[in-house]
Parts: structure tokens; C-alpha cells; sequence
């Protein structure tokens, strides 16, 4: 599974690169515009095409889902602790953030996948992950009914190493947004996982 996580900043034609992500065999994508305003949200999702309403995950703005046919929402590792989710549990497929194994082993099956990071150094945050440990971490896993996916720093060059270390996917970030062409840094990163 690969899922691409929205800059937060707008990028020029991002929902039409959106589209054509989704086009190429794109899964999911994580919306997460921490700084829009509701009525800027709306527009953003009105610029994706309907048909890939059920591939959308919201950080966020989740009334939308009355107005919109989404029915994935993503939870900050914060909102475990407050519990949330809870109300929202039975009704829409729910994901999380963890940052280390411990907490990801500790996930309930309410959850269907989880992001651990950073596995890499960070493409879009310079000097974030350096010093991590989370992908050697990946062989202390108990909990086989989350899905485990892999962020941070992940891009063409090493989406296979996520793999063979035991991560059920990958989401991509900087290494889809922080270069000149974007499309064609997800297609490789799609042959890559399709070739091994």
C-alpha cells in the first residue's frame, strides 16, 4: 500500500496532480491542511474527482464527512490519549500516528493502520529523524492487527527497504512534494514495490 500525505502548503495544480496520482494506482491520500479554513477545504476537495471520495483520509474538518462521501479519518497520536476517536470508531475506517513500537504494539484493533516515524531523515522537515531507530524497531512487532505504515524520508531511492524490513506500506510526503515532478517520483516509487 502507498499513501501520499498533502504538503501543508498549497502546491500550484495540487488537486490536479492529486487526480493523477490516483490515476497511476495511488491508494490513499491524507489530507492535512493544518492551516486552511473550512470553506478553503471544501474547495480543495471539490477540485478532486468524486470518484476518489472513498480513497480520501481527513486530518481534520470531520464534519465534512456529512457534506461528503469520506469515510476515513486520521487521528494525531495526541488524540489516542484524549480518546477521540471513540465516537467515530464504528462508523469510519480510523488511523493513527505512533513514533515508536511500544505505543504501536499497545494500538486496539479499532485502528486499521498506523504511521510510525520517522523510519528515514526527513525529506520536507531538514534534520528530523536523523538519530531514529524505528525501522530496526520493526523486529520487536507484536501487534499483527494494525497495519503498519512506514513515514519519513521515504522516496524512490529507498520505498523497497521499507518493505523488506517489514512495513505493510509506505506514505510519502517530501518525496513526492519537494520535487519537480511529482507524478513521475510516485510512478517510480509504485514500480519499485510492483517489481520486488
Amino acid at each position: 500500500m502507498i499513501i501520499v500525505i498533502t504538503p501543508e502548503a498549497p502546491v500550484q495544480n495540487e488537486t490536479e496532480i492529486i487526480n493523477q496520482l490516483f490515476h497511476e494506482g495511488l491508494d490513499l491520500l491524507h489530507i492535512r491542511k493544518p492551516m486552511i479554513s473550512k470553506e478553503e477545504m471544501k474547495s480543495f476537495l471539490n477540485g478532486i474527482d468524486k470518484t476518489f471520495y472513498p480513497q480520501l483520509v481527513l486530518h481534520g474538518f470531520y464534519n465534512l464527512t456529512m457534506e461528503y462521501p469520506i469515510s476515513r479519518l486520521h487521528f494525531r497520536e495526541a488524540d489516542c490519549l484524549t480518546e477521540g476517536f471513540k465516537s467515530y470508531a464504528d462508523e469510519y475506517s480510523i488511523s493513527t500516528s505512533v513514533h515508536d513500537i511500544e505505543t504501536f504494539n499497545a494500538l486496539g484493533k479499532e485502528w486499521e493502520y498506523a504511521f510510525m516515524s520517522p523510519f528515514f531523515p526527513s525529506i520536507s522537515k531538514k534534520g528530523y529523524g536523523e538519530q531514529s531507530t524505528v525501522m530496526e524497531d520493526i523486529k520487536y512487532r507484536n501487534n499483527q492487527e494494525v497495519k503498519l505504515i512506514a513515514l519519513g524520508g521515504i522516496n524512490e531511492n529507498n520505498i523497497s527497504e521499507v518493505f523488506e524490513n517489514g512495513a505493510d506500506g509506505a506514505a510519502l510526503l517530501g518525496g513526492i512534494w519537494e520535487c519537480n515532478e511529482p507524478v513521475n517520483s510516485f510512478k517510480k516509487s509504485r514500480k519499485k514495490i510492483l517489481s520486488s
